[in-house]
């Protein structure tokens, strides 16, 4: 995991139910005789999240309605503190922070992690986009019930699901950042084929019928053509916001995908391009980010936004 990231060491149980009482009811002791938490449970699963958001990002009020996507806050965590090099790479290694620096999150989702975490860590605002009306509304609960996120976080509804930025995007607006989770699958019975693979992974036997342990809606888990189809979109359409935008970026969590995005990149002519590599566990994956601004746009946006 990142250097930076706060969850790099094994869960402190006994700390994270002092922070958040509610999670001790999920806590048991494992057959390695450590202290857990179901993982095939989502109500642990998100009571765990809970708690973290609590103890590490002083978030107290923190819920996600029933069936919707539980993200897990490691993994989060580690793709805004590689954004945020990327941001210092510009900025001759200094990580540019405060409220001035606007990012926006493309598929917010109903947790409005990205945000919590972005803004915790370095100040920065953000700006929550989805095409799904109860996410939107789940996260500006969240903004509206926590002090700290007031005044930080917009929540904006897109309501053309095939347009990723026209609509959210105002004109004259500015944004220092994107970040992305796309929907990883390109259909309904793809993403019940990779939930059954998983978990017969973690059991160890052969999962029959599956629970999302980590819940997820439609618009979470998969649309039309999987993540390279988003991703390739998302490219395209940036395009049309180059001057908007110094970098923009998105987690990509299949390698075989990469060679169609980057051809995408360079059909788009991006000025710049870079994959950064990031793993938790065994998992591995990557951030694609890119930029259209030349040197010297880069310069006057740093002078005129981050100085």
């Amino acid at each position: 995991m990142h250097p930076r990231n706060r969850h790099r060491e094994r869960y402190d149980f006994e700390e994270l139910i002092k922070s958040c009482p509610e999670l001790k009811q999920f806590v048991q002791v494992n057959a390695y005789n450590d202290a857990s938490v179901d993982f095939f449970n989502p109500k642990a699963v998100k009571m765990l999240n809970k708690a973290l958001l609590v103890h590490f990002y002083g978030i107290q009020h923190w819920d996600i309605p029933a069936g919707y996507l539980c993200p897990p806050i490691p993994g989060r965590a580690d793709y805004i503190h590689h954004a945020a090099d990327l941001l210092a790479g510009s900025n001759k290694g200094k990580i540019p922070r405060g409220s001035k620096i606007m990012c926006l999150d493309v598929g917010v989702g109903a947790g409005c992690v990205y945000p919590i975490i972005g803004n915790k860590a370095y100040g920065w605002s953000f700006i929550g986009a989805d095409i799904d009306p109860v996410s939107i509304q789940s996260s500006r609960k969240i903004v509206e019930a926590n002090a700290a996120l007031s005044g930080h976080v917009q929540l904006r509804l897109q309501k053309n699901p095939k347009d990723i930025f026209r609509g959210v995007l105002k004109p004259e607006e500015y944004i220092d950042l994107t970040v992305c989770n796309p929907p990883f699958h390109a259909s309904l019975a793809e993403a019940q084929a990779g939930t059954i693979r998983k978990l017969t992974n973690l059991k160890q036997q052969k999962v029959a019928n599956p629970t999302l342990n980590f819940g997820g809606q439609q618009a979470e888990l998969w649309c039309e053509g999987g993540e390279k189809r988003f991703v390739t979109d998302m490219v395209f359409q940036s395009r049309q916001f180059a001057t908007s935008c110094f970098w923009f970026t998105t987690l990509v969590s299949k390698q075989a995908n990469l060679k169609s995005i980057t051809q995408a990149l360079a059909q788009a002519k991006a000025f710049e391009v870079q994959i950064l590599p990031m793993s938790q566990g065994n998992k591995t994956s990557r951030l694609v980010a890119w930029t259209f601004l030349n040197q010297e746009q880069q310069r006057e946006w740093i002078n005129a936004r981050w100085h």
